[in-house]
């Protein structure tokens, strides 16, 4: 059974096409790479797997069934910049949110949901900050809270969209140090990523776009240097070139 599985997906907005034609599949267990230009699709391709944007034509399919039937195994880390962290929220509350499925409607959080919360909260080692509001926090303790939240949920698959975007060194030397561990245990983790330079230390398999699918599959298959020639117009001449090549909120 594959983690997820895209056919012929194709995305438009505002009447612009965004990417067309995609297909590929991912196997369980593994961290997974989006890359590509500035506006490539990366993210509006996260947000179609989730399920959170409309798409023109193709087919989905996470954990073998339509993502409509499998939220609950989807936990979701998005950019900061698309987040209002004035709201007057603590740290504990954030996290206690990847909870929310698994409390019914009726219901309260229980020991076991509060005891979630301050294991995921030790995990991104942020358990001191946990009576502060998120927004008094650094942008890379925000991006730790906002994965301890997707950790409570305990999905079997996570989609983060930028997530060492803005953040210091020490942050997501940590961040992609608990994925790894994550993928140990089996799960999933999709990443759209700009750094070209980390991309193939980072990742087990890696998602090439430019409005369209140029290459998927292991770092060997796609870190080519004629794959990152097409989708980056052929501004990388050899892989040495790479360095300072980054590429955002694609």
């Amino acid at each position: 059974m594959d983690a997820v599985e895209i056919k012929n997906l194709s995305v438009s907005y505002k009447g612009k096409k965004v990417f067309e034609d995609v297909t590929f599949s991912i196997s369980p267990g593994q961290l997974v790479g989006i890359i590509g230009p500035n506006g490539a699709g990366k993210s509006t391709l996260l947000k179609a797997i989730m399920g959170l944007t409309s798409v023109d034509c193709g087919e989905i399919k996470v954990l073998n069934s339509p993502v409509s039937g499998m939220r609950k195994n989807i936990a979701y880390v998005p950019q900061r910049s698309t987040l209002n962290l004035d709201f007057p929220l603590l740290v504990e509350d954030v996290v206690m949110m990847g909870r929310y499925p698994h409390i019914s409607w009726w219901g309260f959080p229980s020991l076991f949901d509060k005891k979630m919360v301050i294991e995921c909260l030790e995990k991104v080692g942020m358990y001191k900050y946990r009576k502060r509001q998120i927004g008094k926090l650094s942008g890379g303790q925000q991006q730790r809270v906002f994965l301890a939240r997707a950790l409570a949920q305990e999905a079997e698959l996570l989609f983060l969209d930028e997530p060492f975007a803005g953040i210091d060194m020490t942050s997501e030397s940590m961040i992609i140090n608990l994925l790894r561990d994550l993928k140990g245990e089996g799960k999933t983790v999709f990443l759209v990523h700009h750094d070209l330079n980390k991309a193939e230390s980072y990742f087990d398999s890696l998602i090439l776009l430019k409005n369209r699918l140029i290459a998927w599959g292991s770092r060997e298959e796609v870190f080519r240097i004629d794959c990152l020639r097409e989708a980056y117009d052929g501004r990388i001449v050899s892989l040495d070139s790479l360095k300072g090549l980054m590429v955002v909120n694609g």
